[in-house]
Parts: C-alpha cells; structure tokens; sequence
C-alpha cells in the first residue's frame, strides 16, 4: 500500500500540537500570575479621589472613628461614603482657603455631591453587606487593612473568592468585641492569643453563626 503521508508530515504534526500544548501551558500561567498579582488585585494601587484625603492623619493623627464619615455601615449594605456637609463639619472652621479642598467647597456651594472613587470595588455579581458583618464582630481592618497607615487609601486586601471563602470557613479568628469594631491595633489580642480564639469561638456560637452555611453559593452571588 502506497504512504499517503511521509515521515516529515508525522513529524511536522507532532511538533505542531507539541506547540499548542506548550502555549495552552504559558497562557494559563500567564493568567494565573496575573490574577494574583497586584495588577490583577489592585492591592496596593492608590485610587485617585477628587480630594486627597488621608486617613492616616484623620484616623490615626485626629481619632476620627471610622462610622463618622462612613454613616451607614451598621444599618445598611452600603458603609455610605462622606458627604460634603461631613467634611464641611470640619473644615468650615479649620484649613478655610486650602487649596486642595477647593472642590469640597464648590461642592457646597453648588449644592452637589463629591463623586469620590469606591478603592473597595467588588464585582456587580458579588452582594456584600457591610452591616452584617460589622454587627457580627468582623472590624473594618480585617478588609480594609491598616488604613490609620494610609496617607493615600489603596486596597489591602485582594477580594477575591478564596478571600471571603476563607473567612466564612472559618469566622472566629475575624470576630471582635462590638465596641473596637474600628480600632485598627490589637496588641491586646496578640498578648493572649488563647483569649482571642475562645472569643472568637463563643462569638460565633452567641450569633448562630454556621460556616456550613456561609459558603452555599447564594450567600454571595444572588
């Protein structure tokens, strides 16, 4: 019987899907290191905001509680970012002709919000709600990262899917006292671990908290 196809065409058609195994692998690589870089995540890319604020000096210089600009973070999805009457509580006193808070200004006098930009930007298809969890015990560090060491906010942590999955298989160790919801330094805990984690663990149980449940697909994507 004749050979319809020589030795170099076998060859030639090894070599090629040799080819395409080796750029299936690359590509998936490639994609996955993306996804975990800070390219992917945005950790630690600052955002930029029509004023620029510093919750460092806020927070950590003058003490200001976190719920005093973000109003709604215990009663609805949303923390609320601040208004300009908020920052005007202030600043109608204090630093009057600066600059840099000519927009909060004009934004009093013509009556229209600031349009600041979300740095905390999940997915449309993710539903989080900031008062469940903030009345559950779980502080704003624990998402938001040490922001009392932020000149300009930036993300700390990635929010992705294994992010939060990690934390409803486990809560305990994220749950606080209500009262420090806000305070970003837990020295206290650290000096006794074992104190911490006997909270946590009680916590979850005053709440009803069932991990089992936290991780069904519909308590985030609904």
């Amino acid at each position: 019987m004749a050979q319809i196809f020589t030795a170099s065409a076998d060859m030639r058609l090894r070599a090629i899907l040799l080819g395409i195994l080796i750029l299936l692998v690359c590509l998936a690589t490639f994609v996955g290191g993306y996804a975990e870089s800070s390219y992917g995540t945005l950790v630690g890319w600052v955002q930029d905001q029509p004023v620029p604020f510093s919750h460092e000096h806020h927070v950590a210089g003058l003490g200001i509680d976190c719920r005093y600009c973000h109003t709604s973070v215990e009663t609805s999805a949303k923390a609320g970012l601040p208004a300009t009457h908020i920052c005007m509580s202030c600043h109608s006193q204090i630093w009057t002709g600066a600059a840099m808070l000519a927009p909060v200004r004009q934004s009093l006098a013509e009556s229209k919000p600031l349009e600041w930009n979300r740095v905390a930007r999940l997915p449309d298809y993710v539903y989080f709600d900031h008062s469940i969890h903030v009345t559950k015990g779980v502080p704003c560090v624990s998402c938001h990262g040490r922001v009392d060491q932020m000149p300009l906010m930036s993300r700390a942590k990635p929010f992705q899917m294994k992010f939060c999955l990690d934390c409803h298989r486990d809560p305990a160790p994220n749950l606080r006292p209500p009262d420090e919801m806000t305070r970003m330094d837990w020295t206290d805990w650290d000096r006794d671990p074992g104190a911490h984690k006997e909270y946590g663990a009680l916590m979850a149980k005053t709440y009803g908290i069932e991990p089992a449940k936290l991780t069904q697909c519909n308590i985030c994507h609904r």
